[in-house]
């Protein structure tokens, strides 16, 4: 599995062209971090409330 990460995730490993690609990509950080935040505080704010409801 390692091997596999590291070779599939070398810099031009999916580009044979060598055009640049990270123009169209969206940061992970900022976008899913906060997504995935505000799904997890909805999840658990409806089981909270199934709970005492």
């Amino acid at each position: 599995t390692i091997i596999h990460l590291l070779f599939l995730h070398q810099t031009g490993s999916n580009n044979p062209i060598g055009l640049n690609s990270n123009t169209d990509k969206i940061p992970f950080h900022p976008y899913f971090t906060y997504k995935d935040i505000v799904g997890f505080i909805i999840i658990i704010f409806a089981l909270i409330s199934l709970i005492l409801i």
